[in-house]
């Protein structure tokens, strides 16, 4: 009985042994002469579904996981989702801004450089709330050597003049207010008018005085035609959109849009002429009035230096101020000097207009 149980183990050592060395040399063969290399490929088709149930387990641990997720954590990833969208809207909408900004920027230095004369950007930070009147107040002042009277215009056309002179700020008439009148011309063909703002409340111009005879048509362009020598003469100021005939009226009802973004512009320009070069003159004569004894060669040094509109160097600075203090009427005399003898010259028209 003994003896049997060992000859049984010795062949089952004999036998496992044969397995082992039939490995090796499969192996061996296999990988020198690559003759199982078929038979492998078509033991593939068997063993994919023994590989596909035993990674089931895993593929449902992930399904349970995914739809045992707890509303809460639904909602918080959703929260955060949604604050994440919100950023990235606020810094689009900070993009479009400023690429809006830049355009703008951009058109109104081209449209300085055609501009004749001397311009200072400036910045529209006010609207006046009263309902009668149109104006907006500018961050240029005195000090900027602003005066009253002072074209404004954006890169597209007229906006209006300066009608109230601060030290720091100013305010300025639109073309849009009622009350105001530019003299403007048709691009087209010559044509003259007189617009005014429309007495509606509406961002629009209203041509007056416009005979049956005249040739305006929907579409002109009008630009300022320079009367009364406040605004630059060919610079855009409206659109004609439409143009009415009332048979009983001796005068065409004209409407027109303005060129000028009116209601959204932001950043505007002060236009200094050939006339207006030296308003900058102003404050350092008004220091010499308030204190003839504080040196007057020093502040007029220090005037000049912060003008950004250029002098006429062959003027006298001493010539400007009175000798004494108190010499209100000498100033009067010296201011009245000063003034240009184009007025002498005006057509009764344009008084018209200068009065307007």
């Amino acid at each position: 009985m003994d003896k049997t149980i060992f000859i049984k183990g010795v062949a089952l050592e004999y036998r496992a042994f044969a397995f082992v060395f039939l490995s090796v040399c499969l192996m061996f063969a296999d990988n020198r002469f690559g003759y199982l290399e078929q038979a492998r490929f078509v033991l593939g088709y068997v063993t994919t579904p023994i590989y596909w149930v035993a990674d089931t387990p895993t593929r449902i641990s992930f399904w349970i996981d995914d739809v045992l997720v707890s509303r809460s954590d639904l909602i918080e990833e959703n929260e955060d989702l949604k604050l994440q969208l919100l950023l990235v809207r606020q810094q689009l909408q900070r993009l479009e801004t400023l690429e809006s900004e830049n355009r703008n920027l951009r058109a109104l230095q081209d449209s300085a450089q055609v501009i004749e004369g001397k311009v200072l950007p400036a910045q529209i930070i006010n609207v006046s709330p009263d309902r009668l009147s149109r104006r907006i107040l500018i961050n240029k002042g005195a000090r900027d050597g602003v005066f009253v009277g002072q074209a404004l215009l954006d890169a597209y056309g007229l906006m209006g003049q300066v009608d109230e002179v601060l030290p720091l700020n100013s305010w300025v008439l639109l073309i849009t207010d009622p009350h105001h009148v530019t003299p403007v011309e048709v691009n087209r063909n010559g044509e003259r008018a007189l617009a005014r703002g429309s007495r509606t409340g509406a961002s629009e111009l209203e041509l007056e005085f416009v005979t049956q005879t005249q040739d305006i048509t929907a579409g002109d362009l009008l630009v300022s035609s320079g009367m009364g020598q406040v605004f630059p003469k060919d610079y855009p100021v409206a659109e004609v959109t439409s143009v009415y005939q009332d048979p009983g009226q001796p005068y065409l009802l004209v409407k027109a849009r303005p060129m000028a973004e009116i209601d959204s512009t932001r950043n505007v320009m002060l236009v200094f002429d050939n006339q207006h070069a030296q308003p900058k003159a102003l404050p350092a004569i008004q220091q010499q009035l308030l204190a003839p004894n504080s040196g007057s060669k020093g502040q007029e040094g220090e005037g000049a230096e912060s003008l950004e509109v250029p002098v006429d160097a062959s003027a006298d600075p001493g010539q400007l101020i009175p000798a004494a203090a108190g010499s209100q009427s000498a100033a009067v005399e010296v201011a009245g000097e000063e003034q240009p003898d184009s007025a002498s010259e005006m057509t009764p028209a344009d008084n018209a207009v200068a009065r307007e």
